[in-house]
């Protein structure tokens, strides 16, 4: 399968490396140059117990860039893993993930074929459907459920050992807005 992944922080680049481990083509995005070419040398920006190592293995599945369009145009699912940092008062700042729920779904509008957007970035309950989801038609012109899949994929990775998480997960939750959402991502 063909994968997009925003974001290469922690959740974006172990779920990343992990997708290209089980043998799947991966893009990730991001704006910071200097990760990106660390990526792209299979290194990793971060520390992980054996990123470097799934980097470096699987090189040929995975790339980074900060070109939005390379990634939603070759790819059939994108995964958000973008920060949700928190705010002096207590509360998440969504407002990363609103702004790439806007530029995927600019990039939507040119794409001829079906998509999958999954949110993954830690956010309350509600956002997908009340904030992502009016974004992603609006910005975009289709109709999600139809031109457009919509998802929910929480992460339950601990630091120290998020590649074991990933790929022996002890339980794995979804939350998808039509069939066609649920089954590609089940997939």
């Amino acid at each position: 399968m063909n994968i997009s992944v925003i974001g290469t922080g922690y959740v974006g680049l172990v779920t990343g490396s992990c997708f290209a481990k089980l043998g799947n083509k991966v893009i990730c995005v991001d704006v910071d140059r200097e990760k990106i070419k660390k990526i792209n040398n299979g290194k990793s920006p971060i520390y992980e117990e054996g990123l470097d190592e799934l980097l470096s293995k699987y090189k040929k599945n995975i790339i980074a860039t900060n070109d939005y369009e390379l990634a939603i145009k070759n790819t059939d699912i994108t995964f958000i893993c973008v920060g949700t940092p928190s705010r002096k008062n207590g509360t998440i700042d969504i407002s990363y993930v609103k702004n790439v729920a806007m530029k995927i779904a600019k990039l939507l509008k040119k794409k001829k074929q079906w998509h999958l957007v999954v949110i993954k970035s830690t956010v309350l309950p509600g956002t997908t459907q009340e904030i992502v989801l009016p974004l992603l038609e609006e910005y975009s012109g289709k109709k999600v459920g139809r031109e457009i899949g919509l998802a929910m994929n929480p992460e339950f990775l601990k630091e120290g050992v998020a590649i074991e998480d990933f790929l022996k997960p002890d339980r794995i939750v979804i939350g998808t807005y039509d069939k066609k959402s649920r089954d590609k991502l089940r997939e």
